[in-house]
């Protein structure tokens, strides 16, 4: 039976949903098989689609697929004909197969709202009918700076812990503080934290997260705006920009200029001509403005639209609001706080910030001594992170100013993952940050290429002596970033590189293939993707580089794989993929997988590989239990090797796209300092995750 946490709040917006999806997103990181609930319907919640928005939220950022709980208005009729075990059994029902299928299991309890009164009487239900540990979540609020804070919040979660009491027993096993302002000044942020925990232990409740108040997690999308409110979308732009702030133009446009910065949203009559051409004009000059709306049901005069049409094509979605300025300003600030159902990125945000401020030993006494731990996704991309950290590699960019590419860098800058080196110009780079709203932390490091170029010449010359590369022909190849990136790392600058979010595959591998060359005992360089499956983290290779390789090569391709999973930490169990199984097909391309597999046996016996094998074979147990009921592969494969590029490609992205799985890679293989390319279409997420690899693979290769 899983262990289960009823998460229940303390008073009005604690922050209840936001507490379940840090834990759930801290537990699964540690590799726990964590489940997630909302059992009882949140009485006043808006139902997005018909679905909870709770349940929706879970659903949108794990793998998890949560039930829908009890509706609000089923709870109300059993509890007005006093039928709270009736309630109970059905709870109970909806829950059995969670608790039944994993470890531990987060259930959301119910948030106070105007005019419920029954909330803290359900929690403390369910508390009883589940035999559930409570973890209390309460919110340091507008005044948790002010004298007395740590007492207060430690009173109110006193008073709500009092009544999880059974027995001799204390049900409580844990306090959640969202919102809590940390000071500039370290030693004052120690002694507030300190003093917080120190008031909850005197009523017997461990703190064990004072989570960090960040003003970015609060900024609703351009998008929410217009769902809630009722505007005509005059110019529809980007409606995922991010609400920063709301700036009402009352001044002449001198003093209106200071304000007409990234993320600000605009209030102004249409009327006010001037306001409107200098925001438009703003946004042509590069400033990411969230969005200017129109007040009091004034339009822009047409021949100021015409003129300013182009500002349209930079994104700024234009809005028109019927209320008053007034009114509209009141409105845009009453917006529904809670994390919209389809908000996947700030739900991502909001739940590593809580996840982030958990206290590790505190999640790792949750699972029961039976729990076995496993490599969820989640687990995997925390062990990527958190070994790169421990490694501080140096890792050079050499498309600096790309904004995906920028914000990867701050991120692994203020996160430790790497020490990121951007090559462009600097005011390049300050005007791309400007533009995000970015600033750039003391981990990143921005060098202008043409500045470097002389220095790396005669290490190119050298490398390429043999082809006869002259002095003048190296100082025009290094103005491509890409080729003098290669360099540095050749020279030893810097340990690694990462590109390809606007160049071609050839573009980034070129240079590596013809400067780096291949590592010693290593016939070919290779690649492999990680796999985020639902519950585990494969390898497909190769995906990327060889069109087809012949039997040594695609055995060169296998232990560069495995060899790649030990790496990282996981087992190589590696399956040789073919159309047959075993000797069920015949045919040249049955036959080079066969020859592969042999030439790798043979070079490393101790490796638990076999082939050829069916991809279901090698990946469904019931599947090799049939085809292949011998093999020490089949059913349980982690390193899946592609006979020709054809397959291996088209087998990754559709799986990729249809399956919903998370890739990270290509890595390459078998070059002797790490470099790594990205799709043209890599997020943020996976540029950041491609520097942590590289970072590792750095590491390794100096020993």
């Amino acid at each position: 039976m899983a262990r289960t946490l009823l998460v229940v709040p303390t008073g009005h917006g604690a922050g209840l949903t936001s507490a379940c999806l840090g834990l759930v997103r801290a537990l699964d990181a540690r590799g726990v098989d964590v489940g997630f609930a909302k059992s009882l319907g949140q009485p006043g919640r808006r139902i997005d689609a018909g679905h909870d928005r709770s349940s929706s939220l879970v659903r949108l950022v794990t793998s998890l697929s949560p039930g829908e709980p009890v509706a609000a208005e089923t709870v109300a009729d059993l509890l007005s004909h006093g039928q709270v075990d009736d309630l109970m059994e059905q709870v109970l029902a909806r829950l059995e197969d969670d608790l039944a299928a994993h470890d531990v299991v987060v259930v959301e309890g119910l948030a106070p709202t105007p005019g419920v009164l029954y909330s803290s009487r359900m929690n403390q239900a369910l508390a009883t009918a589940l035999d559930a540990d409570v973890v209390l979540v309460g919110s340091a609020g507008i005044d948790g700076s002010e004298p007395g804070a740590a007492e207060r919040i430690a009173e109110s979660m006193a008073v709500t812990a009092e009544t999880y009491r059974r027995g001799e027993g204390f049900r409580v096993i844990g306090g959640i503080v969202n919102r809590w302002p940390v000071p500039d000044d370290v030693d004052v942020a120690t002694s507030r934290r300190a003093a917080l925990r120190g008031a909850l232990e005197v009523h017997g409740i461990p703190l064990v997260a004072a989570v960090p108040f960040r003003p970015d997690l609060t900024w609703p999308r351009v998008r929410d705006l217009v769902r809630e409110l009722d505007v005509t979308v005059l110019t529809a732009g980007e409606q995922t920009r991010r609400i920063k702030e709301v700036v009402v133009a009352a001044q002449a446009v001198p003093g209106m200029l200071p304000l007409l910065r990234e993320g600000r949203l605009i209030l102004v009559p249409g009327d006010r001509h001037d306001v409107v051409m200098s925001a438009c004009l703003a946004a042509l000059n590069g400033t990411r403005l969230a969005g200017l709306l129109l007040t009091a049901g004034v339009e822009m005069d047409p021949r100021v639209a015409d003129l300013t049409a182009a500002a349209a094509q930079t994104g700024l979605p234009i809005l028109l609001s019927e209320r008053s300025t007034y009114a509209t300003a009141s409105a845009v600030g009453n917006l529904d706080p809670e994390v919209p159902a389809d908000d996947a990125e700030r739900a991502r945000a909001v739940s590593a910030a809580v996840a982030d401020a958990l206290d590790p030993s505190w999640l790792t006494a949750l699972p029961t001594p039976q729990h076995a731990p496993r490599l969820s996704p989640a687990a995997f991309r925390r062990r990527l992170t958190t070994l790169a950290a421990e490694r501080q590699q140096r890792i050079v960019l050499p498309e600096g100013a790309e904004p995906r590419t920028l914000q990867a860098a701050v991120i692994c800058a203020q996160r430790g993952i790497a020490r990121p080196v951007l090559l462009a110009p600097p005011a390049e780079v300050e005007q791309v940050a400007a533009g995000l709203g970015l600033t750039l932390p003391d981990g990143v490091e921005v060098v202008d290429p043409t500045e470097d170029v002389e220095k790396y010449v005669d290490v190119l010359v050298e490398a390429r002596k043999h082809k006869g590369l002259q002095p003048d022909v190296a100082r025009d190849t290094l103005a491509d970033p890409i080729w003098l990136g290669t360099t540095m790392l050749a020279a030893g600058d810097v340990d690694g590189l990462v590109a390809g979010a606007v160049h071609t595959t050839a573009a980034t591998v070129r240079p590596a293939l013809q400067i780096i060359r291949t590592r010693p005992g290593a016939r070919l360089v290779s690649s492999v993707f990680f796999m985020c499956l639902p519950d585990d983290v494969v390898l497909y290779g190769d995906c990327a580089v060889n069109p087809d390789p012949g039997p040594e090569e695609l055995a060169d391709i296998a232990l560069q794989s495995a060899a790649s999973a030990r790496a990282f930490g996981i087992e190589p169990r590696v399956a040789m993929i073919s159309f047959s199984t075993g000797t069920s097909g015949a045919g040249s391309s049955v036959d080079k997988v066969a020859e592969a597999t042999r030439i790798a046996k043979e070079r490393e016996p101790d490796l638990v590989i076999d082939g050829p094998l069916q991809y279901d074979a090698a990946a469904v147990a019931s599947v090799a239990r049939a085809k292949a009921p011998d093999s020490p592969v089949a059913g349980r494969a982690t390193v899946f090797v592609f006979p020709d590029l054809n397959t291996g490609n088209t087998t990754y992205k559709a799986v990729q796209r249809n399956a919903g799985v998370v890739s990270v890679g290509p890595m390459l293989q078998g070059l002797a300092k790490p470099v790594n390319d990205l799709s043209r279409g890599a997020l943020v997420e996976d540029i950041v995750y491609t520097i942590a690899l590289t970072a590792i693979q750095a590491s390794a290769q100096q020993g």
